[in-house]
């Protein structure tokens, strides 16, 4: 039996997310959490989009492909996709006990500006949306493209929240010097 690109994918964002639960449990105890609108509206963009991405969702929808991705295409960006899933993890280990699903404060937080968070500040929300994308593209239907667009702008909102809170909780000036050095989402580009 061969395994068609399709469901590689699938295999490995299952994996991806049991690997992610599963270390989950391994953090720091949090000190603060924000708890706002904000989070609501980044989580709610996040989840519709993650349920617009499942491919059962355009089954469901009797959609059709946009355009064709041939075997090799496919696993081309499957290979994309792991690279991005892969920079998560590396951000996830490097960030240690630090590391929380929320918008938290832990204890013994500090700005970390190493590693794959010398390339962006949001290395974790940049393999995710790398990941996102190329499953998007490998799906090619209209549900999949906007549920990659909910994500991402879910994304965008919440690494935004984390820079407010974070330039509070670590002082404004410390991380003004690491947002002029460092990019957001996506390196190589302009710091802002």
């Amino acid at each position: 039996m061969i395994i068609g690109p399709s469901e590689v994918l699938e295999l490995i964002w299952i994996g991806w997310l049991i690997s992610w639960i599963v270390a989950s449990f391994w953090s720091s105890p949090m000190q603060k959490c924000v708890a706002t609108s904000e989070t609501r509206t980044y989580r709610t963009a996040i989840i519709t989009g993650s349920i617009l991405l499942m491919p059962w969702t355009a089954r469901m929808l009797g959609e059709k492909r946009i355009w064709d991705v041939d075997y090799n295409g496919a696993y081309a960006l499957a290979g994309i996709m792991l690279a991005g899933l892969s920079l998560t993890w590396w951000a996830r280990l490097h960030l240690g006990r630090l590391w929380s699903s929320a918008i938290t404060r832990k204890e013994g937080h500090r700005i970390i500006d190493t590693g794959p968070y010398a390339l962006v500040r949001h290395p974790i929300y940049t393999g995710l949306i790398v990941g996102l994308v190329a499953t998007a593209a490998v799906d090619a239907t209209a549900t999949a493209l906007i549920g990659a667009v909910l994500v991402v702008f879910g994304i965008w909102l919440k690494a935004r929240s984390e820079e407010r809170f974070l330039t509070t909780e670590l002082g404004s000036e410390a991380y003004a010097s690491y947002r002029r050095r460092v990019p957001m989402l996506l390196p190589f580009t302009t710091r802002r």
